[in-house]
This record gives structure tokens, C-alpha cells and sequence, in this order.
């Protein structure tokens, strides 16, 4: 308790992995001695991970939108906030609907996430989406049913080409995920097709760097690659996109690639707001130390991707942008928003990386438990089990239907909910309501 019995308010920007553990151990902490505000675009904290399967029509969209109502205790505004005045202690909100607000605070926990790194490739900005957001699974859904269904029907050969051909950039989790969902997604719209059934349907994953997943341990590069190549699709590392155009895309090496579809995940950077806060920073991410607190605002925590936080098990680095690393982060900065009120004490941030999984659709995966490189059943076994222990809910509805895509003929049906203009690639925050 402050200020003569006032109860304090802690405000959350952002409900990603970092922020919604963070709430979530406030909650528990606080007992109603505090009061909670949360400010987010969406009324859902959004389980990332499972967006490959939501575009290949695997998981329903609910299944990976945990509501935030149900953390009791917690008043939401729907909205981004656009100015922090660190002398005044409050933030600039703007709701949903455009209105403004200021919104003071006892103290901050920055969790905004991340947002589309964009490089200045011609284009990309007019014809290429990025998967970051539930409306662009949804999307991507929709625009892969819709390419084949008019290459289906059309008797300009180049055309069906091009609409049968799919290119992503990034192989990175994301790009690696989309393109292997996608592939068999796309093979089986075309079986069911009867003008399709001897139409090449071609996918390329486009990688700057010398291999797939370059972040990740090469004997999980390795499994990826080479299940990716045994489906076809169409591995391209050391090169990325110099042009996007309406009819294609042309690759770093001169060579244009006829296609009416362009998915760009080659990675994301800290959201803006942080850039704009005044405070140090280091590549994009703001400055904290091992307890995730500003040294120079100790009011102020910031965890997750737009965090530069200290990784105490490498010391000189920053520990990465994922979501293992922004979860535990969020934890330990409600632990040390509650211990700077004299409940507790502050403990530093420390996780050792337990290892990675990538899905690759089908009976395929790679992962590597404490170490230990799997592919196959095996390693899908333990990239589903992950997720239903880390999802925070609908855990029955997920695996009920990850069993109905099992055993029966998955639904392709386009159904037009979200239209081309309603997702561009954007990585302003004017835009970060649509994430």
C-alpha cells in the first residue's frame, strides 16, 4: 500500500508471452493489494506457435486466442499506447476506437512484443503479408484455397503456374513452419481437384543465411531441410527477394519466380514504442539489468522481445527474441514488481535453454529435449506435448482437433473472412491493432 492507504496500480503494456505470464503472476502475487490495468490491442493473449496449423486449416482460430477475461482481477483497455511521460508516470492511450486517454502508474512492466521487420526490398510492402496474427492465418488460408481453385479453372498455362507456385521468405520457425503446413495443405486441396491432379504445385522457402533455422542447433537444420526437400519444396538458402512485383518475385540471384503469393517472415524487431521512450537501448531493445528493471527508472520493468535482457548463462550476450525465454521473463518481472512493494525480494533473471521444437506438419517434426536431437513420430510426440503443456487452456479442444485431423478428410473451404487489405505487412505502430 501507498500514498496513504491507495492501493497501487501496476500497468502491463501488452499481453504476448511475456506480458500474460506477467499478469498472471500478478494476480497471484498482488491478493487485490494492487490494482491491475492491461493495455492490449486484443481482448487475447495469441499462442503464436500454432498459426501455421490455423492457415492449414488444422486448428480452429479459438483454440490459440486465450481470452484475457479470465484473469479475474484485471482491468483491460483495449488499445496501444503511444507516449510514456517518465517524470509524470503516465501513459498516452489509444483505445480501439481512436479515442485518447492518459493513464497514470505507480509502475510499468513493457511488454509490447514485437513487430514485422521489413527491409527495403521494392514491393514487398504492396504484395507480400506477414503471419503474425490470426487475421493473416486466416488469410493465408483463404488465399492459398482461392489460388488453386482459379488455377483450377483456368487455360492460361503460366497462370496456373503462377498461382500454384507459393514463395516465403525466412526460414526461421515461422517460415519454416508456414512452408511445410502449407505444402501438404496445398497437395491436398489439389488431389480433390480433378483439373489439378497433374498440376506441379511448387513451394520455395527463400533463406539469406546458409541454412534453414539458423538460429537453432545444425542436426535440427538438417532434419528440416531434408524432410522439406523430400516433399519438393524448393530450398533456396543464401538468397532472398530483390523485387516484388504483381506477376512474381525476383530472387536475389536474378532469377524471377512467377507466383501470386509472397509471405514474408524474415523475422521481427522491437516494437517502436520503445524506440521512442528515451532511454538506452541496444538494437531496438531497452536496456535493462539482470532483474529486468530500467537501472535509471527503477519504476519501470520491460521483459520479453523488447527487452535487452542480460543472459546471465553467456554473460556478454542478451538473451533471444522467443517465447520460451519471454514467458519465464514475465514471471520473474511480476516476482520483482511485487518485491520493489516489499513483498519478497528481487531475484535475477537465469533459464537455460531446454531445448526447441519445429513442426513440419504431418507425422514430421524436429525437436531437441535437454540436448537430445529427434525427428519423426518421436519428435512430434514431444512438439504436441509441449504445447499442451504451455498453451494456457483449451488444451481439450486443441488435441480433440489435432485427432479429427487424424482420421478424417480436413475442410477446404474458403470462406472469405478476411480480405487482402485488411492485413497488409506493416511494422508501424499505427498498425499493431491488427496483430
Amino acid at each position: 500500500m501507498i500514498d496513504g492507504g491507495r492501493r497501487p496500480r501496476i500497468v502491463v503494456v501488452g499481453a504476448g508471452f511475456a506480458g500474460y505470464h506477467a499478469i498472471r503472476r500478478l494476480v497471484r502475487l498482488a491478493r487485490g493489494r494492487a490494482e491491475i490495468v492491461v493495455v492490449n490491442p486484443n481482448d487475447y493473449f495469441l499462442y503464436l506457435p500454432l498459426l501455421p496449423e490455423v492457415a492449414a486449416g488444422i486448428t480452429d482460430p479459438r483454440r490459440v486466442a486465450v481470452p484475457l477475461a479470465t484473469l479475474r482481477g484485471v482491468r483491460l483497455i483495449l488499445g496501444t499506447v503511444d507516449h510514456v511521460e517518465l517524470d509524470a508516470r503516465r501513459l498516452l492511450v489509444t483505445d480501439v476506437e481512436g479515442r485518447e486517454s492518459w493513464l497514470d502508474y505507480d509502475r510499468l512492466v513493457l511488454a509490447p512484443g514485437s513487430v514485422n521487420k521489413l527491409l527495403p526490398v521494392p514491393g514487398v510492402s504492396e504484395y507480400a503479408h506477414g503471419f503474425r496474427s490470426i487475421a493473416e492465418a486466416l488469410y493465408l488460408r483463404d488465399h492459398l484455397t482461392r489460388q488453386l481453385e482459379l488455377a483450377d479453372v483456368s487455360n492460361d498455362l503460366d497462370e496456373r503456374r503462377a498461382r500454384c507456385t507459393f514463395v516465403v521468405v525466412g526460414a526461421g520457425y515461422t517460415g519454416t513452419e508456414v512452408a511445410a503446413q502449407g505444402q501438404l495443405f496445398t497437395h491436398q486441396i489439389a488431389t480433390h481437384r480433378s483439373g489439378l491432379r497433374h498440376q506441379p504445385i511448387r513451394w520455395m522457402l527463400a533463406e539469406v543465411a546458409e541454412r534453414v533455422l539458423p538460429e537453432l542447433d545444425p542436426r535440427l537444420s538438417q532434419i528440416a531441410d531434408h524432410v522439406l526437400r523430400a516433399r519438393g519444396v524448393d530450398v533456396r538458402t543464401g538468397t532472398s527477394v530483390a523485387e516484388a512485383t504483381a506477376e512474381g518475385v525476383r530472387l536475389s540471384d536474378g532469377e524471377f519466380v512467377p507466383t501470386r503469393t509472397l509471405v514474408w517472415c524474415v523475422g521481427v524487431r522491437p516494437d517502436p514504442l520503445i524506440g521512442g521512450l528515451g532511454l538506452p537501448t541496444e538494437k531496438g531493445r531497452l536496456i535493462v539489468n539482470e532483474f529486468l528493471r530500467v537501472e535509471s527508472r527503477p519504476e519501470i520493468f520491460a521483459c520479453g522481445d523488447a527487452a535487452a535482457v542480460p543472459d546471465l548463462t553467456r554473460p556478454g550476450e542478451l538473451t533471444p527474441m522467443t517465447a520460451q525465454h519471454a514467458q519465464r521473463q514475465g514471471r520473474r518481472a511480476a516476482e520483482n514488481v511485487a518485491a520493489s512493494f516489499g513483498n519478497g525480494t528481487l531475484h535475477a533473471y537465469e533459464h537455460h535453454d531446454l531445448g526447441f521444437t519445429v513442426d513440419l506438419g504431418g507425422f514430421a517434426a524436429a525437436a531437441n529435449p535437454i540436448g537430445v536431437p529427434l525427428s519423426g513420430v518421436p519428435a512430434k510426440t514431444i512438439t504436441r506435448g509441449y504445447h499442451l503443456a504451455t498453451i494456457p487452456s483449451n488444451r481439450l479442444r486443441l488435441a480433440t482437433d489435432w485427432l479429427l485431423d487424424s482420421v478424417l478428410r480436413r475442410q477446404v473451404v474458403e470462406l472469405g473472412l478476411v480480405r487482402s487489405g485488411s492485413v497488409p505487412l506493416d511494422s508501424s505502430r499505427l498498425n499493431r491493432m491488427t496483430r
